[in-house]
C-alpha cells in the first residue's frame, strides 16, 4: 500500500486522468440508476413501497389491478388462512381532476390522476406528511401525492372529479405515491365505488367490488390459498409489480443499460491498467532484481487500483448527490441508498477484476531482460 500511494502521488497527472474517467463512469451509473428508480416509482410506487407480501387477484387477471375485480367479502376469507397477519382490499380507478369547486369542464385545467381506494386504518393507508388521515366519517376528504403541490394544489383545496362533478377536499399529502405514471389520490373504498361503478351494471353484479387484496404475513402459501378459495390467483410483490403495464419493459431497459455500462467500464479500466503495467516493465524488473516477489508486485498494483477506484467512486457518488440539488422538480429521480452501496461495490469489484488482466504480464517479467530494455 505504501508503494502504491507513493506512485500515485509521483505520477499524479497520469493517474488523475484515469481517475477522472472512473469518476465519469460512476457518475453516469448513479445518474442512470436514480433516473431508472424514479421512472419505476412513477409507475409502481404505491405497490413498490407497500408492506404487502402477497396479492390476491381475480383469476386470469394477469396480476393487474385494472383487470381484476373481486367481492370485498373475499378479504375476510383470505384473512382466515394460515400465515396471514393482515389482509386489506385495494381498488383503483383512473380519472381527471379540476382544481377548485364547480370548475367549468371546458375551460378548467385537468390533471390526470389515479384514485386508490383503501380501508382507513389498514396497512395500505399511506403515512401522511401533512394534514389528516382518511376517515369514513369524512368520505370526501382525500389524501393526494405531494407531486401535485408543484401544480398549485394546497392543503384544504377543493378538487372536482371531471365528468362526474363530485367535489373532494384535500385533507392531507403523502410522499412518493404514484401508480401508472400518475399521482395517486387515496380515498376510502366506498368513496371510490360511488364514481367507479356509477353506471348501472358496471359492477357486474359483484357486491362491494374491489380490485385486489394485499396480504401481510409469514410463511404464506400461494398454492394453498388458490386451492382454498376458488376464482383467485396469488402473486408475490415482484409478480405484482410486473403486472403493472409497461413496468417490465421499462425496468428491463434501464437495467440492461446499467449493466452494459458497468461491463464496458470494467473493460476500459482493465485496458488502462494493462497499458500502465506494460509501461512499467523496467521498474518491475528492478523490483524483482532486488528481491521483490511476484506477490509483492501484484499486491502493489492491486492496492493502487483499489485506492484510485475507491477515491474516484466516492467522488462520483458525491457529484451525483450534488446533481440532485439542481435537477428540475418534475424530473423523476430517486437514488436509493442501498443501490448506491451495491453499485459502488460492483464498480470497485469490476475495477479490481479488470486490474487482474495485467497480473500475467507481471509474472512473465524477466528481471534480466527488463533491466536490459531501453525505456
Amino acid at each position: 500500500m505504501f508503494l502504491a500511494r507513493k506512485e500515485l502521488w509521483f505520477s499524479k497527472k497520469r493517474f488523475f486522468l484515469i481517475g477522472f474517467i472512473i469518476v465519469l463512469i460512476t457518475w453516469l451509473v448513479f445518474m442512470l440508476s436514480g433516473l431508472g428508480n424514479g421512472l419505476s416509482d412513477l409507475g409502481t410506487a404505491v405497490i413498490r413501497y407497500s408492506d404487502m407480501d402477497l396479492a390476491v387477484f381475480e383469476e386470469e387477471a394477469e396480476f393487474t389491478l385494472g383487470k381484476s375485480t373481486l367481492p370485498e367479502s373475499v378479504v375476510e376469507e383470505v384473512a382466515q388462512l394460515d400465515g396471514v397477519d393482515e389482509a386489506a382490499g385495494i381498488a383503483t380507478a383512473a380519472g381527471a381532476i379540476l382544481h377548485g369547486a364547480s370548475v367549468d369542464e371546458e375551460t378548467g385545467k385537468k390533471t390526470s390522476v389515479l384514485f386508490v381506494g383503501v380501508e382507513p386504518g389498514s396497512f395500505l393507508e399511506p403515512t401522511v406528511t401533512s394534514g389528516e388521515v382518511l376517515d369514513t366519517k369524512s368520505p370526501n376528504r382525500v389524501l393526494v401525492d405531494s407531486s401535485l403541490i408543484n401544480e398549485g394544489f394546497e392543503l384544504g383545496d377543493t378538487i372536482t372529479l371531471s365528468g362526474v362533478g363530485t367535489e373532494y377536499e384535500i385533507g392531507g399529502f403523502v410522499e412518493n405515491k404514484t401508480l401508472n405514471h400518475m399521482p395517486a389520490i387515496f380515498v376510502t373504498l366506498d368513496t371510490l365505488r360511488e364514481f367507479k361503478y356509477l353506471v348501472p351494471g358496471s359492477d357486474m353484479g359483484i357486491e362491494k367490488p374491489i380490485s385486489a387484496i394485499f396480504l401481510k404475513g409469514k410463511n404464506l402459501d400461494a398454492e394453498q390459498m388458490t386451492s382454498a378459495i376458488g376464482g383467485i390467483e396469488v402473486a408475490n410483490k415482484k409478480e405484482t409489480l410486473n403486472g403493472v403495464p409497461g413496468y417490465s419493459a421499462e425496468s428491463g431497459t434501464i437495467n440492461l443499460m446499467l449493466w452494459l455500462l458497468i461491463f464496458i467500464s470494467a473493460f476500459v479500466i482493465a485496458v488502462f491498467f494493462y497499458v500502465l503495467t506494460t509501461q512499467k516493465v523496467h521498474q518491475f524488473g528492478v523490483m524483482k532484481a532486488i528481491g521483490a516477489s511476484n506477490a509483492f508486485v501484484i499486491r502493489s498494483v492491486v492496492s493502487q487500483v483499489f485506492l484510485l477506484s475507491t477515491i474516484s467512486i466516492l467522488i462520483g457518488v458525491g457529484l451525483t448527490y450534488l446533481m440532485t440539488l439542481i435537477l428540475p422538480e418534475g424530473m423523476p429521480f430517486n437514488l436509493l441508498p442501498e443501490m448506491v452501496i451495491i453499485y459502488s461495490l460492483v464498480l470497485l469489484a469490476t475495477s479490481l477484476i479488470g486490474s487482474l488482466f495485467s497480473i500475467r504480464s507481471i509474472i512473465k517479467i524477466d528481471p534480466i531482460t527488463a533491466l536490459g530494455r531501453v525505456e
